[in-house]
C-alpha cells in the first residue's frame, strides 16, 4: 500500500511530514487538498480510520473557523463538515494514510509510527533534531 499524504506545502509541519517520509525510503502519494478540495464522503472516512472527530480535525488557526462560528461548542458535525468541504483549509494537516493507520501528524514526528522503516534520526526546517525511541542520542 502507498503512503498517501493530505498536504498543504505552506506548512511546516506537513512539509516535515513529507520529508520524514521520503527520508525513510518511501515516495508518498502528496495530495494538496486545498487544491483538489474535500467530499463529506472523504473526510467521514478518513476521520474514522484516524479515529477524529470533526471537531478534533478542525484547524482554528490561520484559518475562517471563528469568522464562520465554527468555534462554537454547540456547532454539530454536519455544520462542521459541511464547512470544511467548502473551505479546505478548515481541515487540519497533514493526515497520513499507511498500510499501518491513519494520523494527523501534529507534530510530525507522529508519522513515525506509521513507516515501515524508521528513520533513526532527522532534521527539522527550523532545525529541530528528532530521533526515534530506538536511537539513544549521540554521546549516550
Amino acid at each position: 500500500m502507498a503512503i498517501v499524504v493530505y498536504h498543504n506545502p505552506d506548512c511546516g509541519t506537513s512539509r516535515n511530514t513529507v520529508q520524514m517520509i521520503r527520508a525513510s525510503g518511501e515516495e508518498p502519494i502528496v495530495i494538496e487538498y486545498l487544491k483538489t478540495g474535500w467530499t463529506k464522503a472523504q473526510l467521514l472516512g478518513l476521520f474514522a480510520a484516524a479515529d477524529l472527530t470533526p471537531r478534533a480535525a478542525l484547524r482554528v488557526s490561520k484559518s475562517p473557523a471563528e469568522t464562520l462560528g465554527l468555534t462554537d461548542p454547540l456547532v454539530d458535525d454536519e455544520s462542521l463538515l459541511a464547512a470544511m468541504v467548502e473551505h479546505p483549509i478548515l481541515v487540519n494537516r497533514p493526515i497520513v494514510c499507511t498500510r499501518r493507520g491513519v494520523r494527523l501528524c501534529r507534530p510530525s514526528e507522529l508519522v513515525l509510527d506509521l513507516l515501515d522503516h524508521p528513520i533513526a534520526e532527522f532534521s527539522k526546517e527550523d532545525g529541530e533534531r528528532v530521533r526515534t525511541s530506538e536511537q539513544p542520542p549521540q554521546g549516550s
